[in-house]
């Protein structure tokens, strides 16, 4: 089976990839490139660099599915340029969908996001809550939904509301709570808390890339699903932080008002099971900075690089 994985070379696409391809598929990764390229070579590997928004560039010839990751990703770097944002996340998204049908694709797999439902008080945040998103990120990815939603007739259609994503990948995210904090840990001994009483779904950066393969393999499962484990205040992830790396907390005020407890109750009743915690996040994220293998450098975070070599 041959895909096509857009934002292959991002944080997720990183460690995606190589599970694609050593479950057997035939992988086109198409990507931008603005933080750079870690896939290793591969038989079965074609690593094109790319726009999105050149929906012309992009050969369906042959794909059978596609596992569309591609966005400006976060809310900061989606508030930067909203033009950009509009037409890299919800504009690209529409016209890929609309290709993939024409063009014979049977499997579409999008990479929305837990945030789309803004700030809820809600107990636990299930599907079918209303989506209040508050940033320029969080609206395209919910009008994306909708847009994919249209297609469901005409191609299996499944949807990702990722919670926030932790743990290591060879495209490195040191923005994201909890790789932030323990980088903050190991480098600083000291950690910045900005707020701490917000609550946060959390999920490994394996187990979300093993959900895009599980449901490769069950196209029965269709629909939109919240994809979350661990409901941790900014605080208790800091606490666990200093568990393995020890710090002092210092806390501050915080202008970002999120927090929300995703349940995830619908995608486990599929089958699914995660298998790493946030404490396996924090581990290795320590091991592999001890071990020489990742740094504290400006390419981690997307919003310092954007600003400096993306839209300068």
């Amino acid at each position: 089976m041959k895909l096509l994985v857009t934002g292959a070379c991002g944080y997720k696409g990183s460690a995606l990839i190589p599970k694609l391809l050593a479950a057997g598929y035939e992988v086109i990764a198409f990507d931008i490139m603005w933080f750079g390229n870690f896939l290793q070579p591969h038989p079965g590997l074609c690593v094109l660099q790319g726009d999105v928004r050149d929906i012309d560039s992009i050969n369906l010839r042959g794909v059978s599915g596609i596992v569309h990751l591609s966005s400006v990703a976060n809310d900061p770097c989606g508030d930067l340029d909203p033009k950009l944002t509009w037409e890299v996340s919800c504009l690209a998204t529409m016209q890929l969908a609309d290709k993939a049908v024409r063009c014979g694709v049977r499997h579409f797999v999008y990479a929305s996001s837990g945030s789309v439902y803004g700030v809820k008080d809600d107990p636990q945040v299930t599907e079918d809550l209303e989506l209040k998103p508050i940033s320029e990120y969080n609206k395209t990815k919910m009008v994306g939904e909708r847009v994919l939603l249209s297609y469901a007739d005409d191609m299996v259609v499944q949807i990702v509301r990722p919670a926030t994503v932790c743990g290591y990948s060879p495209r490195m995210r040191l923005d994201l709570s909890v790789n932030l904090l323990t980088m903050q840990a190991l480098t600083r001994e000291e950690i910045t808390v900005l707020g701490g009483n917000q609550t946060r779904p959390n999920i490994h950066i394996d187990d979300i890339t093993d959900l895009y393969l599980y449901l490769l393999a069950n196209p029965q499962i269709t629909g939109i699903y919240n994809a979350g484990f661990e409901n941790l205040s900014i605080g208790q992830i800091a606490e666990m932080v200093t568990e393995l790396a020890p710090a002092k907390i210092s806390v501050r005020p915080s202008n970002d008002p999120r927090s929300y407890r995703v349940n995830s109750d619908k995608l486990l009743a599929t089958g699914f099971r995660p298998k790493k915690t946030v404490q396996d996040a924090i581990r290795e994220v320590a091991h592999r900075y001890r071990a020489g293998e990742l740094q504290d450098e400006d390419r981690c975070y997307n919003l310092k690089w954007m600003q400096a070599e993306v839209l300068k």
